[in-house]
């Protein structure tokens, strides 16, 4: 419990939002969230905070890792946040590539890496905010295939929201996560931008073309949120629509976000709050469309590592039917068994009787 308290206390002071939507998940996950999410925030401010020195973020990459091994070794290093993610990982059997996958991502900043195309940038994606989906799908045990994928849709979405709204806050900062081909397709050379950024109707439409990509994938999520356990999607939903929600802000401001950040409102926010509640009560067809080849790999390695004892949410309608058709076959067989059981004993009392 004094772990726990540590790490609620890390993102009360560091992790505001999350911590605050924390308290819309069941105490069951909830805790186990905050252990998860507070060993993220430290990743992320050990690089963000690494000297500015050639070789200080691969150093505290290289210690993020062996602290990562130590903890999948049952041997924590003595931090709150190791032992309350030691715990977890054992509990709700969270696969390891899906962290050392977060961490990649990490490094990939470090590196200032750009994506030449979508498919880099969802890469890149999958690693900084898909993860998360598919750690928190892990713990609410909704490990088939189908929700793991609704919900690595749902962090790619909101990274790709993340990148439209801070578009002119990463170039001053010399970074750029649009892909660099689209930009060249506009006619702007990535260089020349970067060195000097300014809002133009092409770099609009690039914007725009990515939160049309992201809204698609908000709605595909929709049918996973769906299928949660009850008590998980009013949390989930308040995320995904104030994320979206962000897009319909950005859209509000011409699709501006080189001049200023892109803020919604808090009446808006409290506006939000019927359609939250309200899409938590209802259930969602499942997308016919692929899931994203960039998020697959954490896919498998969700539902490689579910052990035989985890139930599985069953994704949408049909899943749900499948399962209670199941069940009515288990107690079939068990009343079966029991009449079975029932006329060896008469037919055994009659013969010793006679």
């Amino acid at each position: 419990m004094a772990d726990l308290a540590a790490c609620r206390n890390l993102l009360r002071g560091g992790s505001r939002s999350f911590y605050a939507a924390s308290f819309l998940l069941p105490q069951r996950f909830r805790d186990p969230a905050i252990a998860l999410y507070a060993f993220c925030r430290i990743a992320d401010d050990a690089i963000d905070n690494a000297p500015d020195e050639p070789g200080a973020k691969a150093r505290a990459l290289a210690v993020l890792h062996e602290r990562l091994d130590r903890v999948y070794a049952g041997n924590p290093i003595d931090d709150p946040a190791d032992r309350a993610l030691a715990d977890v990982v054992v509990r709700f059997a969270m696969p390891k590539a899906l962290l050392e996958a977060l961490l990649e991502g990490f490094e990939w900043d470090a590196e200032g890496r750009r994506y030449e195309d979508l498919s880099g940038v969802y890469a890149y994606s999958a690693r900084v905010a898909g993860t998360v989906g598919a750690m928190m799908t892990a713990l609410m045990g909704a490990r088939s295939p189908e929700m793991v994928a609704c919900a690595c849709d749902l962090g790619v979405a909101m990274q790709l929201t993340n990148i439209c709204r801070d578009v002119g806050e990463d170039a001053r900062a010399g970074r750029i996560y649009l892909p660099l081909s689209w930009l060249r397709e506009a006619g702007i050379d990535p260089d020349a931008w970067l060195r000097d950024p300014e809002f133009t109707p092409e770099i609009a439409a690039i914007i725009r073309r990515l939160l049309d990509i992201a809204d698609t994938l908000y709605q595909r999520s929709d049918a996973g949120i769906a299928a949660l356990p009850m008590g998980c999607r009013a949390g989930i939903n308040a995320a995904r629509y104030l994320y979206a929600e962000i897009g319909r802000q950005l859209e509000r401001q011409g699709l501006d976000s080189i001049s200023r950040r892109a803020v919604v409102p808090a009446t808006r926010k409290v506006q939000l709050l019927a359609p939250i509640l309200g899409h938590a009560m209802l259930s969602c067809r499942m997308s016919d469309a692929p899931s994203l080849a960039e998020t697959q790999f954490l896919v498998d390695a969700v539902v490689a590592a579910t052990p035989p004892r985890v139930q599985t949410a069953p994704a949408g309608i049909g899943g749900r039917v499948a399962r209670v058709l199941e069940l009515f076959e288990q107690l079939e067989e068990r009343d079966r068994a029991a009449y079975e059981a029932q006329q060896r004993t008469r037919t055994l009392a009659t013969a010793t009787s006679s």
